[in-house]
């Protein structure tokens, strides 16, 4: 009996195929003679049926496990307050966005195998010179082959505290026959290593590129077989960045890092008002809002812009804001508000070049919005919260209060939120 198997996801079919029905890759599929039950390395082996053992979980011994940390409190932050031993963190985010300077500043003094794929030894060595990290606690190599990885980590267990793949697509598994990057070898790659990690108490970060296309190291195909995933955002021409955990299983996933980058390296960012312009202005377009991170109260401003259009189709620009939940928002506006927004451009965008996920901005980019479209400035000392529902209704949103009084503290004179507006029709009295 012969298979055809695909060396870039694995999927078999009994006879030949050009283009892949699975992945869509073309001359992918190879012959694998004799494929059957009995086939494959444990050929000849039949494993006799063994019945499973089971242990009342209350027996089961609680282990506490003390976390690593990093010495970045804002990375300790997301992470729920360092590295877990035996934990394996997936960190992701766009080539050149700053990921390995991240790895390199946070590690500085823990001991730290680290694998690189992407860069020689001389380059790691010169951003490390300029970051100032402990040389003697990291360990190099570039040799990619996830096996013998493997058997020299377990050798020098007691050497080194941290594992560092930059990164996972590199790295190549000699029992399987497809290429580099390819699905199949990065799920057996992955597996290989959390399997060391969980066994012997190391903890490993795999580092992956996000595609064009939004994937994490190719396909978003490693995110169930790792601990965490962390997100390292921002854009390249500004210098903020921030990290999320959209995945944590020994913290939470509200957290937030913001880091600035500069010529040497990450700066850690508190201050709650750093993505607001220091001059303030009167221009029409422009609100503040109120958002909470975690337990963090910040704030953004945001800017839109209306300009009636040329186009039989009015354009819809996002940047930093959910693209579906600014449709869902015009139309609320055009229904309550009556304003004729099919013949306008409608642009939107967050300063700082970041993203806000929280429906907390919703009044804030509605009250832009208007202004923007009535040509009337709002002050700089006005503080938008809250979130827009269908009908209009302005919904109290989480940690309200919070962010209320830390806006009293920095010098909001006003502030709009759920508590002295019922919908978006007493925006009127505002604009």
């Amino acid at each position: 009996m012969a298979l055809f198997v695909c060396k870039n996801c694995g999927f078999g079919s009994a006879s030949w195929y050009g283009k892949c029905p699975d992945c869509g890759k073309w001359n992918t599929l190879t012959e694998r003679p004799d494929f059957g039950p009995h086939s494959g390395p444990s050929a000849g082996k039949k494993e006799s049926l063994k019945k499973i053992s089971v242990t009342p979980l209350k027996k089961i011994k609680t282990q506490a496990k003390s976390r690593i940390k990093t010495g970045l409190f804002e990375f300790d932050r997301v992470l729920g307050g360092g590295f877990v031993p035996g934990e394996v963190i997936l960190l992701t985010g766009e080539p050149g966005i700053g990921k390995s300077t991240l790895i390199l500043q946070s590690l500085k003094n823990i001991r730290t195998l680290y694998i690189s794929g992407e860069e020689s030894g001389e380059q790691v060595k010169n951003r490390a010179d300029r970051l100032g990290v402990d040389l003697n606690r990291f360990l190099f190599s570039s040799d990619l082959q996830v096996e013998g990885i493997i058997e020299s980590a377990r050798e020098m267990k007691d050497e080194i505290d941290i594992i560092v793949i930059d990164s996972v697509q590199t790295i190549y598994s000699k029992e399987i026959e497809g290429a580099t990057a390819s699905i199949s070898q990065l799920k057996e790659v992955t597996k290989l290593l959390v399997n060391f990690a969980k066994r012997n108490n190391v903890t490993i970060i795999l580092i992956g590129h996000i595609t064009k296309e939004g994937e994490i190291a190719g396909p978003k195909s490693l995110e169930h077989f790792v601990d965490c995933v962390l997100n390292f955002e921002g854009e390249k021409v500004s210098n903020y960045r921030l990290i999320r955990a959209s995945k944590n299983r020994f913290g939470g996933t509200d957290e937030i890092g913001i880091f600035e980058m500069t010529g040497k390296g990450l700066k850690e960012i508190s201050n709650p008002l750093v993505f607001l312009e220091e001059k303030k202005s009167l221009e029409p377009g422009k609100a503040i809002v109120g958002v909470t991170e975690g337990q963090r109260p910040l704030f953004f401003e945001i800017q839109t812009l209306a300009v009636p259009t040329v186009l039989p189709v009015p354009r819809r620009v996002v940047k930093g804001f959910d693209y579906n939940k600014v449709l869902l928002l015009l139309a609320v506006v055009r229904k309550n508000l009556n304003l004729t927004l099919d013949n306008f451009d409608i642009y939107v965008n967050v300063v700082g070049g970041v993203s806000i996920k929280s429906t907390s901005a919703d009044l804030g980019l509605i009250a832009a919005l208007i202004s923007s479209f009535k040509n009337i400035p709002l002050s700089p000392s006005t503080l938008f919260i809250g979130e827009v529902g269908l009908l209009g209704e302005i919904r109290k949103t989480y940690f309200e209060e919070k962010i209320i009084s830390e806006g009293k503290r920095l010098g909001f004179r006003k502030i709009f939120s759920s508590k002295n507006l019922n919908s978006v029709k007493d925006l009127k009295k505002v604009i």
